[in-house]
């Protein structure tokens, strides 16, 4: 199954922070934690959350509803997941955390749904046009959220680091 969404067009985003992989894998594997890290949420409610079962249900600001199933979960290094509307199409999420020295770094990984269903060689160029700066922009304010959260302590502001077209209201 995971080979079928790695076939996808994916982006990818990355950045470091000041805590150790250990300190991160405990901001970023907490039950709810989108509701003080990530500025497109409007409330993150934990589904099921134990040892072997973990699943959420994610609202942006515009409403937009999704449910995170997670599929993989490897303490201190990071998860797999799929985020979608309820019975909807899915798109196969890598959060991966390295360790650099004393510090640690967060990738995302996004392998969309979109355009999924077309020839890679139909989807290329709507792919690079259209989702992938997209995309890129929903990472880095994601990723910078999670940044501030640490670095601060606060609840990220919605919308701190600019509004986005598919998620902000």
């Amino acid at each position: 199954m995971k080979s079928d969404y790695l076939r996808r067009l994916s982006v990818s985003q990355s950045i470091e922070f000041d805590l150790d992989t250990e300190q991160l894998w405990e901001l970023i594997s907490a039950g709810g934690n989108l509701n003080s890290s990530h500025p497109f949420c409007k409330t993150n409610e934990v589904i099921t959350w134990e040892n072997e079962k973990h699943s959420d249900r994610l609202v942006y600001l515009n409403g937009r509803t999704y449910i995170r199933n997670f599929q993989t979960w490897e303490e201190g290094k990071g998860y797999t997941l799929l985020i979608g509307e309820e019975n909807g199409p899915q798109s196969f999420v890598e959060w991966v955390i390295q360790s650099i020295g004393e510090k640690s770094k967060l990738t995302i990984t996004v392998y969309p749904f979109i355009l999924a269903k077309l020839p890679k060689i139909l989807a290329f160029i709507p792919h690079k046009l259209w989702v992938q700066p997209r995309l890129n922009s929903y990472l880095k304010s994601v990723l910078m959220g999670f940044n501030h959260y640490a670095t601060t302590g606060e609840i990220v502001p919605r919308n701190h680091f600019g509004k986005h077209p598919w998620f902000s209201d």
